[in-house]
């Protein structure tokens, strides 16, 4: 166990990196960890199935990604509009943040948008003339290492085929290689979790414990409630998932919901080595970033020295990584 940040980097050669996506969803390719006996298999996707119990259940997160993503008419100022807080009042990052002080106006798609508030973590509350459609203007923000702007091929495909609930500013992308067809033969349910703006932003502390984690907004409805309670084992999709039902078990033991209950808030849970899961049995994910907060996650499930074995191995066998590439189920 280690809680120094450095001690979860790796070398990941930059032609490994999934800038598109494949043209088939699920014919990525899936490096498998057995958690009790330390073994690595690499298989596919389509094996993923196999290993479905009959009385499991797959959670996955139903979040849709907003186009978050807007430019200014001059071509100077960038927005990605993290929270809609009213019809007319966002919550944004802006670039360069010098230019926007509070007061300063600029114009997207023929409205004007005004500073009103500049919070403590450097976000501004823009305030629009009139409500300004991110779906004709707006752009995805596709993360900064496909080295590339969004494409229409992302408008499908950085999208679950079970996307609904709008506000997310990125994808939950360990749900990517699903299609009808598969989940089709899988008891499953859907959460929602609206990804924000700290899937991008680096571990820099030294020290895991001075790492201040990002909160996000997430809903579970009395009819997932009601599935997870019967369910056997959880197999969560994605840490997104995971993160979710790790926060509610810290608050009612053995994950056991009251009945007709809808579960509605934010969570900032921190999960890192040597944290002990109450939840979550099986996950599903996609490979991550060097240092990140979500590495340290799959280091607390399935252990550091097996989690880094297995992105050696996956290096080797040249996976693809990142958003749009493979993926690792942990037993």
């Amino acid at each position: 166990m280690s809680l120094f940040t450095k001690d979860y980097d790796y070398e990941l050669p930059e032609e490994l990196i999934a800038s598109k996506p494949l043209p088939d969803r699920s014919a990525s390719r899936m490096l498998v960890i057995d958690r009790k006996s330390g073994t690595i298999e690499h298989r596919n996707f389509s094996d993923f199935k196999d290993y479905i119990q009959p009385e499991d259940l797959l959670l996955l997160n139903n979040t849709r990604v907003i186009p978050a993503r807007l430019f200014s008419e001059c071509g100077k100022i960038e927005l990605l509009c993290l929270e809609q807080i009213s019809a007319t009042l966002w919550r944004c990052l802006t670039k360069p943040g010098k230019r926007m002080k509070q007061g300063r106006s600029l114009s997207v798609g023929g409205t004007t948008g005004t500073v009103t508030e500049i919070l403590e973590n450097g976000d501004r509350m823009i305030e629009w003339e009139q409500p300004i459609d991110i779906h004709k203007h707006g752009h995805l923000a596709l993360p900064h290492y496909m080295g590339r702007d969004d494409e229409e091929i992302d408008q499908e495909r950085y999208q679950t085929v079970f996307a609904k609930e709008e506000g997310a500013i990125a994808a939950p992308t360990a749900g990517l290689h699903f299609t009808p067809e598969i989940l089709s033969q899988i008891p499953h349910e859907f959460i929602t979790l609206h990804v924000g703006v700290g899937t991008f932003r680096p571990v820099s502390a030294e020290h895991i414990g001075e790492h201040e984690m990002h909160s996000e907004k997430f809903k579970v409805t009395p009819e997932a409630v009601e599935k997870i309670n019967q369910a056997g084992r959880l197999i969560s999709v994605g840490t997104t998932v995971t993160r979710v039902l790790e926060s509610i078990a810290s608050d009612t033991p053995d994950l056991r919901i009251a009945e007709n209950t809808e579960l509605t808030g934010a969570t900032d849970i921190f999960l890192h080595p040597p944290y002990q899961f109450k939840a979550v049995d099986v996950l599903l994910t996609n490979f991550h970033l060097p240092k990140s907060t979500l590495i340290m996650l799959v280091s607390a499930f399935a252990g550091r020295e097996l989690t880094l074995e297995a992105y050696r191995q996956a290096v080797e066998e040249k996976y693809r990584f990142y958003s749009y590439g493979d993926c690792m189920l942990i037993l």
